[in-house]
């Protein structure tokens, strides 16, 4: 008896599938594992994430989704995607390999984070536009992209590493704080359509 109704809904399924592009059909099944794990009566484990160099298209990445999230999050406006813009351009066209690095982190074949390392100058680097997606955090991928920068900038040399942040930006604080940062300034200002308090933190290498 179910036989020929299971043969039935099989043939629906190819069907609709059919009319779909390979990519479209992917996306279609990595949708339903998603909701599958989800909905499951025990959560799978966080699938592992990679480490790797920018590739075509992560740096557009980088400024979209900085610009969504912060929005969605903080509210900023989009004079803050516009800085991201600007910083990701600036690195791009003045990028010094021996220097400085950019790493986009991913997990099941999505991006999900990013850091960038950044000359100041002979002796100082800067970390800048550290995001991790709402989804892959609580999985110590924020932690992996700080000790990188830091490993990093003693590796090329560097005596200390700056950053410049928000002190409504709390679970980002923590990273810094937990990796040996300090304040060293802070600053009362009129930011991405808020009232903002900007922290510059650094670290002795």
């Amino acid at each position: 008896m179910f036989a020929p109704l299971n043969a039935r809904s099989h043939d629906e399924v190819a069907a609709m599938l059919a009319g779909l592009s390979p990519a479209v059909q992917a996306r279609v099944v990595g949708a339903m594992q998603t909701i599958e794990r989800m909905l499951g009566d025990r959560p799978a484990a966080p699938a592992p994430y990679v480490l790797r160099q920018p590739q075509p298209g992560d740096l557009g990445w980088v400024v979209h989704r900085h610009g969504a999230v912060y929005a969605r999050e903080y509210g900023y406006d989009a004079q803050f995607e516009a800085l991201v813009a600007e910083i990701v351009a600036h690195f791009v066209q003045r990028y010094d390999a021996k220097r400085e690095r950019c790493w986009i982190a991913e997990q099941d074949g999505e991006v999900v984070g990013s850091v960038f390392l950044v000359e100041r100058s002979k002796t100082v680097a800067q970390l800048r536009l550290l995001l991790v997606e709402p989804t892959a955090r609580g999985a110590g991928l924020g932690t992996r992209l700080v000790d990188e920068c830091v490993c990093f900038a003693r590796q090329a040399g560097y005596r200390t590493l700056t950053l410049w942040t928000q002190s409504e930006l709390r679970a980002a604080r923590r990273l810094y704080q937990a990796a040996g940062f300090r304040i060293v300034g802070k600053e009362k200002n009129h930011s991405f359509g808020k009232a903002l308090v900007s922290e510059t933190w650094e670290l002795d290498l």
